[in-house]
């Protein structure tokens, strides 16, 4: 159902945190690309369930790896993966420069990649990949994984790039996670806004205030 041409097959390096189960592919659309359920969550959040569904695209081949890289210069303070039947998990974790400080103390070492094999989603199927993530960033507005889906026959594509402003979506679009303030963050910046204008505006004499000085400085004795 799904074929892509051999000149749009591409290869990538990277994988997440994934727990799947194989699902009938009827209900998605032609164009289905890898993406993550939620697609948004809050700055410096935690426990947040990210699920990847990844489509099987070819006709005539098994989907039979998925790799899913995290990014380290905004890292995330910890991943689980949940467990597929039929595949396993090799998680690859890599030391930071700055470690991520949490209410447990200072994290070091992070997941950087996780690659899923052993496994099968088949033509016409897809496949559900589950990861629990720790504390996220607070310093980023969106969080990307880019994935690489390898096939039966060799096929390799890449899920890697990135929506550019006002250009079409891309043909291999990265899954995003979009950050959001939380509402408590926010409302203190919009405090902190406000503060900081009413302390830099000046402050203008009454208009009676004014005529008063005026007077008193035109006025001569006799």
């Amino acid at each position: 159902m799904f074929s892509l041409p051999a000149s749009r097959r591409t290869r990538l390096l990277a994988v997440p945190a994934i727990a799947a189960a194989v699902v009938t592919l009827a209900a998605l659309p032609a164009s289905a690309h890898v993406t993550i359920t939620p697609d948004t969550a809050t700055q410096g959040g935690g426990d947040v369930q990210l699920t990847f569904r990844v489509p099987n695209e070819e006709s005539g081949a098994s989907t039979t790896q998925l790799q899913v890289a995290f990014p380290t210069d905004h890292p995330i303070a910890s991943v689980l993966v949940e467990p597929i039947p039929g595949w396993s998990a090799k998680v690859t974790d890599t030391t930071l420069a700055t470690p991520i400080h949490t209410d447990d103390g200072d994290i070091s070492q992070v997941v950087s990649q996780i690659t899923w094999s052993g496994g099968s989603i088949a033509p016409g199927q897809y496949g559900a990949f589950t990861v629990l993530l720790g504390q996220l960033p607070s310093n980023a507005s969106q969080v990307v994984f880019k994935a690489v889906q390898t096939y039966s026959n060799g096929d390799v594509v890449r899920w890697i790039d990135l929506a550019q402003p006002g250009q079409p979506e891309p043909d291999h679009p990265a899954p995003v996670l979009a950050l959001t303030k939380s509402t408590e963050t926010a409302a203190v910046a919009a405090t902190t806004a406000a503060a900081s204008s009413s302390a830099a505006t000046p402050k203008v004499a009454s208009t009676s205030d004014s005529t008063a000085r005026c007077r008193r400085c035109t006025t001569w004795p006799g």
